[in-house]
């Protein structure tokens, strides 16, 4: 712990004051001895905050409470314990350094801190890129009693936290995966077509447990409540094709288009996991950069984590050719791909439409892309100008392009998803579900 020593700005007021009046006493006599009884007043009071604030080794303690990891896109708790053993209740400004992505300049916070009363100052922060964030030291000023002189303490607390994609917003619906109550996220529950469903074990009952699969007899000879367990009859196979390119880069609230696709892969990569289904990873810009085999071992989503947190890209332009022998080769049963992509004018839509094409052949593929948010908000702008209603017009072309490219998939059997970044999440878990329910693996 570090403490500097500070005077306050009312000590320079009043030393000014008192230097104004002794060159006026040279006009006026009578204001020298004014001046100088200022002045030894002050530097009395001076003192005496002194001795006050620095009257206690280690007046005030401090330190950072985080978790070792944040979630991108959300917003993380950080604590700050700061305890006062001053025998006054201490008025203090707290500047926490915060790392260096935030561009934080001007983080300070005054709070009082009773004497003797633990505090916790809480915050939140919310990273927007993936990576490691440094944390530097607790900078805290106290001002003693009379406000004429600050003691600075430095409390060295770095710590390096790693931001991985939004595992909050993951087990967020994982909890509602688990208990059947992901419709309370906006995910549509959807009628099972036949019965798709087999016996697999009986098992106590826990909480979220539907109460029409209670076993009665187990129950009676176990003496507690049991209920039979099913899955599904077949395991299947499920991947997330991750476009690294240059289409990818467009930002929204915050976060890159890639962010977007990479929380959403997260979300449906863990559903997946609790549907019983084996999920895979595969991302992919100029060449292929990984491929995580598809697989429902219980380590599998700690890697599917780990690979999207490791993700990086120079937003190049992407192939899908080389995208289409990876999953020819590699991928050898059929499965459900679900490619998150971006198209901006159907001529770039039709200069890959030959290789989804040939991905659709032998998987079953779901595009998912994004709409325009800034045209859709131009699109619902009142035109008063000729050159408001130029922009208009082309809004609502490229707005229309999008809708084609839609139909334009479907004609070639490509299923797709045209969604906004913020509903992405929703709408792909949704159009999951649905598959899985029709049994259209």
């Amino acid at each position: 712990m570090i403490r500097s020593f500070y005077l306050n700005n009312i000590v320079y007021y009043i030393a000014g004051s008192s230097s104004v009046m002794y060159v006026l006493s040279f006009f006026e006599p009578a204001l020298f001895r004014i001046a100088g009884l200022i002045l030894l007043l002050l530097l009395a009071a001076i003192v005496v905050d002194v001795l006050l604030v620095y009257a206690i080794r280690g007046g005030i303690q401090a330190e950072r409470e985080l978790t070792d990891r944040f979630s991108i896109g959300d917003a993380n708790k950080v604590v700050l314990h700061i305890t006062n053993n001053y025998p006054f209740p201490a008025r203090v400004s707290v500047i926490d350094e915060l790392p260096e992505q935030f561009q934080e300049r001007k983080w300070i916070r005054k709070v009082t801190v009773e004497r003797g009363t633990p505090y916790s100052l809480v915050y939140h922060l919310t990273p927007t890129t993936r990576g490691e964030y440094t944390f530097y030291d607790i900078n805290i000023y106290v001002n003693a009693p009379l406000g004429l002189v600050k003691r600075r303490y430095i409390f060295p607390a770095e710590k390096t936290v790693k931001v991985y994609p939004s595992y909050i917003q993951m087990r967020r619906y994982q909890l509602l995966a688990v208990s059947n109550k992901l419709q309370e996220a906006g995910v549509k529950k959807i009628r099972r077509l036949g019965h798709s469903m087999e016996f697999e074990q009986i098992k106590e009952y826990v909480r979220g447990d539907d109460y029409r699969t209670i076993n009665w007899k187990a129950t009676a000879r176990k003496d507690g409540l049991m209920v039979n367990n099913y899955t599904d009859e077949r395991s299947q196979q499920i991947y997330c094709l991750i476009n690294k390119g240059r289409v990818m880069k467009m930002p929204f609230n915050g976060l890159t288009l890639l962010d977007h696709a990479v929380n959403a892969s997260l979300v449906l990569t863990n559903v997946a996991l609790v549907k019983q289904d084996r999920a895979g990873i595969i991302t992919f810009e100029k060449n292929l950069d990984t491929f995580l085999p598809a697989d429902k071992k219980s380590t599998q989503m700690n890697l599917v984590l780990e690979t999207l947190y490791r993700q990086r890209t120079d937003f190049l332009e992407s192939d899908f050719e080389k995208l289409f022998s990876v999953i020819r080769n590699r991928v050898t049963n059929r499965s459900l791909l679900v490619l998150f992509t971006n198209f901006e004018s159907m001529e770039s839509l039709q200069r890959e439409m030959m290789a989804l094409k040939k991905i659709a052949r032998y998987h079953l593929l779901l595009v998912v892309f994004f709409e325009n948010t800034e045209l859709k908000a131009l699109l619902h702008q009142k035109a008063n100008s000729l050159e408001e209603i130029y922009i208009r017009t082309i809004a609502e072309k490229f707005a229309f392009e999008k809708r084609l490219m839609v139909k334009e998939l479907h004609k070639n059997g490509i299923l797709s998803i045209l969604t906004t970044p913020e509903n992405l999440t929703v709408n792909t878990v949704n159009k999951y579900l649905e598959l899985k329910t029709r049994m259209s693996i």
